[in-house]
């Protein structure tokens, strides 16, 4: 019984530190959500305007051909992967790691942005990851996108690939984040009716004073749609932070109240075993007792 205690003892020292570890991840991954999501939220107005201007034109001036939106004859598409650098966050590698399946061949380029992924993706499934080294992701900047998106629009209007898309994590909110594919090339129509207005309101504004553009559609199209690749991209990749610390978190949460269960269960063992054992001796000192 004192090695049943003794056990315990030393189980429930463990889980109370585990405890201590996962809560400290919790409040880090809690502050860092806040931190993007606001990040996230700014450049997603940003990204989303210059979207609409982009989908303005093309629905306004439907013969308006781009060399971004004429689709070729190549089946390459190049692939940007968006995953964590760090474990401990939930089933998010593992959905990033299933859209990428569903969404990409295996000998198409890619590019992966995180490095939890790099040779599992590489290695053990067979995709064609162009750089040798992991990218990390926890430092992602504008600049760090901008030459693999470059390359692949340069390649695009080669004929060399038929298209550019991203693979990342959405964030609907704290507790919900869904893994998705954006194709940025060829040059599509986003352009939706927002949510929670009616048909007359969307009749309205559709009913709005057509934009002049000067010196032509195609010109600024030509301009335009490479500047949008580039911000949506960068957009997602925030998404994808984003939605990763979220899911940490909402791990981390998790097993800190498994934690807590769990460290009541053995206390509350603990204390059978300790008054069992009280039981056992006061029970030898009463037949000691009557003995004599």
């Amino acid at each position: 019984m004192a090695q049943s205690k003794q056990a315990l003892r030393a189980r429930i020292r463990s889980v109370n530190s585990t405890r201590k570890i996962t809560k400290a991840m919790e409040m880090i991954a809690n502050a860092k959500l806040f931190k993007l999501r606001n990040q996230m939220e700014a450049n997603r107005t940003y990204a989303q305007k210059m979207q609409d201007m982009v989908d303005e034109m093309m629905v306004r001036n439907p013969m308006a051909e781009s060399v971004y939106n004429v689709k070729n004859d190549s089946p390459v598409r190049l692939s940007i992967v968006f995953c964590s650098d760090l474990g401990l966050c939930g089933a998010y590698n593992q959905n990033v790691m299933r859209q990428a399946s569903d969404s990409c061949r295996k000998e198409d380029p890619m590019v992966v942005i995180g490095t939890s992924l790099y040779k599992t993706l590489k290695e053990e499934l067979g995709f064609h990851v162009i750089h040798d080294k992991p990218i990390s992701g926890d430092h992602v900047t504008y600049d760090t996108l901008r030459p693999y998106l470059q390359e692949g629009l340069t390649q695009y209007l080669h004929g060399q690939i038929g298209g550019i898309q991203v693979i990342y994590t959405r964030f609907v909110n704290t507790m919900t984040f869904r893994p998705a594919a954006d194709v940025l090339i060829p040059a599509q129509v986003h352009q939706q009716a927002p949510a929670g207005k009616s048909e007359e309101t969307s009749e309205e504004s559709s009913g709005k004073a057509e934009t002049l553009f000067i010196p032509d559609e195609e010109s600024i199209l030509n301009e335009l749609i490479p500047l949008m690749v580039m911000n949506v991209a960068y957009s997602d990749w925030l998404e994808s932070a984003t939605a990763e610390q979220g899911s940490r978190r909402v791990a981390m949460k998790t097993a800190t109240d498994n934690a807590d269960d769990l460290s009541e269960q053995l206390l509350l063992d603990y204390n059978k075993a300790r008054q069992a054992a009280i039981t056992q001796e006061i029970t030898e000192i009463v037949g000691g007792s009557e003995a004599v």
